[in-house]
């Protein structure tokens, strides 16, 4: 097959002449305007599975639009995204109907929320970004009433595209099922695609992690630096795992809560068991990597203790060559203070021994000093 365009056309006029033949003529090259510019990615989305087994992908309209097929329904998925999601989620459940959730109490939970109210389930699930060192979590609301289920989150995020595209397929093989075990599933499908999305941080966490383990063996970088690189790094993995527990009592209550709107089959609700067995994985990476940064640090605090004793020993050994050194000044000093004393009436200093005595006696007081200082030494290096 051949290719069209500026660059195709130079090929094929060389291969041409080559061949002495004359060259393919050559489409006029359409003006920009007419091209077709990259589908920008929804703002919001309905997908809808009518009674008679239709399936219709609505995007970027209002959501009254939506919520006007959802009677003729079977089944309907409405997602979301906002600029503010801790007051436009409240007026989105307002206008789906949603009457008994307590938003403000679903908004507020740590990282994760669970509130079911028979006819009305509300969960939030912790969605996880970092970029920079920094890491932040995103709440990702779903409310299921009757046949339909909203999601809801920030425009900083938007987990549920990929699956939106692959969710018609998804709406044909559960169209014979019963309301509740279609309600099941899509949750399942819901969670199991932010989790994914949330394990893949952990990657990313390893791998800083395995970049400031390798500047523990350079010698030319900061330890200090590095030990603060080590405590943010684990305070994010701390962070995280917060977030994977929270996520792991919102499944344990999907799963044992016995809501109205979930299903009672012990199959479907093995696969949301099996979401908890993920994250269990997952919190034991997490703690092993906790190990691994919280080892790090206490090689930092090694290394800062050698590089105390090693001071400490610099110190001791200039103390031991002043004391060396102050002997052997100390003894000639005091022989020559009596020497000069009125005691003694200036005699002493005019003996012919006096000078030999005074050579004598440094240098006996050196090699004392010096045998001592260095007895010390091993006997501190025996006891080590």
């Amino acid at each position: 097959m051949y290719g069209s365009g500026p660059g195709f056309a130079r090929v094929r006029e060389g291969t041409n002449d080559m061949l002495n033949t004359p060259p393919f003529p050559q489409e006029p090259e359409k003006p920009s305007s007419k091209r077709k510019a990259p589908a920008a990615t929804p703002l919001n989305f309905c997908i809808i599975l009518s009674k008679d087994g239709r399936i219709d992908r609505q995007i970027d309209r209002p959501l009254e639009e939506y919520l006007a097929a959802i009677p003729t329904a079977s089944i309907a998925w409405i997602d979301y995204s906002t600029k503010d999601d801790a007051q436009e989620i409240e007026q989105l459940a307002q206008a789906a109907g949603f009457t008994k959730l307590p938003i403000p109490k679903l908004s507020t939970g740590f990282y994760s929320a669970y509130e079911d109210y028979d006819t009305e389930l509300g969960i939030m699930l912790p969605s996880v970004t970092i970029k920079n060192d920094t890491m932040t979590v995103h709440p990702l609301f779903v409310l299921i009433r009757e046949n339909f289920i909203i999601t809801v989150h920030s425009e900083d995020i938007n987990r549920l595209l990929r699956f939106s595209r692959y969710a018609q397929p998804f709406f044909k093989r559960i169209s014979s099922m019963c309301t509740c075990d279609k309600i099941t599933l899509m949750l399942e499908r819901i969670i199991d695609e932010n989790n994914d999305r949330n394990f893949e941080y952990l990657r990313e966490i390893e791998a800083h992690g395995d970049a400031i383990s390798k500047s523990l063996i350079e010698e030319n970088v900061a330890k200090k630096n590095i030990a603060h690189k080590i405590y943010r790094m684990k305070h994010i993995l701390i962070d995280y795992l917060n977030v994977l527990w929270a996520t792991k009592d919102v499944i344990n209550s999907l799963q044992y809560g016995d809501a109205d709107l979930i299903t009672n089959d012990e199959k479907l609700l093995g696969r949301i068991g099996i979401l908890s067995d993920n994250i269990e994985r997952h919190i034991e990476l997490s703690e092993q990597m906790s190990n691994v940064l919280a080892s790090g640090l206490e090689v930092m605090q090694s290394i800062y203790n050698n590089q105390l004793q090693s001071l400490n020993n610099r110190f001791a050994l200039i103390t031991a060559y002043l004391t060396v050194l102050g002997t052997a000044f100390l003894v000639p000093n005091t022989i020559a203070t009596i020497a000069g004393s009125g005691i003694m009436e200036g005699h002493m200093a005019a003996q012919w021994w006096y000078l030999p005595l005074l050579v004598t006696s440094t240098v006996v007081a050196t090699v004392v000093s010096f045998l001592w200082v260095l007895h010390v030494w091993k006997s501190r290096k025996d006891e080590v």
